[in-house]
């Protein structure tokens, strides 16, 4: 993709909430819908957003099930309830990129940030185990409130991989 255009930046810790799941990719929907009640519950708190609400993937297995969670940015640490849990997203050096488009495009922006990272000797914080990826921390955040525009097409999507100390 000729418009990729990755930047590399430096994130602090950040406390979020979120509701973890062990999900397909063919059935992304059953972790993906849980970001509304995600959004409410935080809300619903009195808590602060403190950015976009956004994907954690932990780890990735296209053949199998993945680690991901329906996360959101919180500006001060709610108490955890059910299986809405609170954690920190890890400081470092980060690859950014922002993709104007459908999430489903996603996969070809994401071969070619992986492309554009192996050609400038970056490393992921990243590691391989029986063909599935354990990430320390990577992240598609969705900068587009779909109440405001409901066109997928219109989207901007942040995508953001840590990078090896």
């Amino acid at each position: 993709m000729s418009e990729l255009k990755p930047a590399i930046v430096q994130r602090a810790e950040q406390p979020y909430a979120f509701i973890r799941g062990s999900v397909r990719m063919d059935a992304f929907a059953l972790i993906a819908d849980r970001l509304g009640e995600l959004i409410g519950w935080v809300a619903g708190q009195g808590v602060e957003f403190a950015g976009a609400p956004f994907f954690r993937f932990n780890s990735i297995d296209m053949e199998g099930e993945s680690e991901v969670e329906a996360g959101l940015p919180v500006a001060s640490v709610p108490e955890p309830e059910g299986d809405i849990r609170v954690a920190v997203l890890p400081a470092g050096r980060y690859v950014t990129v922002t993709h104007l488009g459908h999430p489903d495009q996603l996969f070809g922006v994401i071969t070619s940030l992986r492309e554009w990272a192996a050609r400038e000797g970056l490393t992921w914080d990243m590691t391989e185990v029986d063909g599935a990826e354990r990430w320390a921390c990577r992240l598609e955040s969705y900068l587009t409130d779909p109440r405001e525009e409901p066109d997928m097409n219109k989207w901007e999507i942040e995508l953001a991989f840590r990078l090896a100390d």
